[in-house]
């Protein structure tokens, strides 16, 4: 861990460890048990501004290891000894502040709502969307910039996110195939519907017709979606399963002419190289006892070990998905008319309704993929209402024509 050695004219010795070390420093006892030894006398008084913003990254640290112990005790094994050991950094961090404050750290401050927020999911919920709010925030670390930080602590938070982002990984292949799934169904069944019923109502129907054909598209969309999805997931298990290699070498092999022997196209038709496929032939023939070189031995007709969080997902999972979020997305633009809304304060309700449900849903893809919220959701937000507006557009002169 790298250290910052600081001089003070007041200190009887220069080479005193900074805060972040475990020695105590020369003039001091040593720290009982596992007492973080007092920090260096700072050259100048720390000003109100810096005691401030020291008491907040203390509350921060605080929250933030209390997260990664609450996320901890719902996991197990390795990722269980992964979220202590980023709470015991955030440990030695907490120390660091500490340390400065010394007796001005005062009574414990509120952690921010960022990090209160993240305390309140780690404890009720401990998913993903956890880890990946936590990803964000070790991100955006402020310590980059704060001149009382130490060198080896800005190095910590750039690893933190390495590592949650790491940890968030395996949930969000978990999520891959339905949520892939969930995400579009919800937006294509909110911007669908949307623009069916701004299309149908700028051509001057009556209420009626538009929650009719709201209605109509909310069933139609849904069980295309859902079919769709269905078709489209299982056929590309079909495809990949096409792919995998057979165990028909392994029965073959014995029977292969040795002087016309075919096992090496097979081999180099996997991919293979020459050397690595004869290498392989050998072992097949019986030519070889043992393997003598491992790195050669690759064997592509045993498939590979499934990762448990497939990212394809099944087609039953994949088609109920897209079905229930379309629908949901759908029936957000006609919940003016159900309740009983005309003419154009139904329009605007219905599209402020969808709005809102645009921002959400692009914010939670923002969240997951570790990027901003406010961009994806906005993004979303501006081609929905982009296609509604060219809907209503193309409904208005379809009525000017009809008419």
């Amino acid at each position: 861990m790298s250290q910052h050695a600081t001089s003070d004219p007041f200190d009887p010795d220069p080479r005193r460890p900074e805060p972040f070390e475990d020695a105590p420093p020369a003039t001091a006892p040593a720290a009982p048990g596992n007492a973080t030894p007092p920090a260096a006398t700072p050259a100048a008084a720390p000003s109100a501004a810096d005691i401030k913003r020291w008491r907040q990254y203390l509350a921060d640290e605080r929250a933030e290891a209390s997260v990664y112990r609450d996320l901890a005790q719902n996991r197990h094994g390795e990722e269980r000894e992964i979220l202590l050991a980023l709470a015991e950094a955030e440990g030695r961090h907490e120390a660091h502040w500490l340390q400065l404050l010394g007796d001005q750290a005062g009574r414990p401050r509120p952690a921010s709502l960022r990090s209160q927020f993240l305390g309140f999911l780690a404890r009720h919920f401990g998913s993903v969307f956890v880890l990946a709010l936590a990803q964000r925030a070790e991100s955006r670390s402020p310590y980059a910039t704060e001149p009382s930080a130490t060198p080896a602590m800005v190095a910590d938070e750039q690893i933190h996110e390495e590592v949650v982002r790491g940890l968030a990984t395996r949930g969000r292949n978990r999520l891959a195939g339905t949520f892939r799934a969930a995400v579009f169904g919800a937006n294509d069944g909110l911007v669908s519907n949307l623009s069916l019923v701004m299309g149908m109502a700028a051509s001057g129907v009556g209420s009626s017709v538009v929650l009719l054909s709201g209605v109509a598209g909310l069933l139609a969309g849904a069980l295309s979606m859902g079919a769709g999805e269905f078709i489209s997931v299982r056929s590309q298990r079909e495809l990949l399963a096409a792919t995998l290699p057979t165990q028909i070498t392994l029965a073959a092999a014995p029977s292969l002419d040795i002087a016309h022997n075919e096992l090496l196209l097979v081999y180099l038709a996997r991919g293979m190289s020459r050397e690595a496929a004869e290498h392989r032939v050998a072992e097949r023939m019986g030519l070889r006892d043992c393997d003598c070189d491992p790195s050669l031995s690759l064997q592509p007709e045993v498939p590979e070990s499934r990762d448990e969080h497939e990212a394809v997902g099944t087609a039953w999972s994949a088609a109920a998905s897209s079905f229930c979020f379309f629908a949901s997305g759908a029936i957000v633009p006609i919940l003016p008319f159900v309740l009983g809304m005309t003419g154009v304060a139904a329009l605007v309700v219905s599209a402020a309704l969808v709005g809102l449900a645009l921002l959400f849903t692009g914010g939670v893809v923002g969240l997951l993929s570790g990027t901003s919220p406010a961009t994806r959701g906005l993004r979303q937000l501006a081609i929905g209402m982009g296609a509604a507006g060219v809907t209503y557009l193309l409904g208005m002169a379809f009525g000017a024509v009809v008419a």
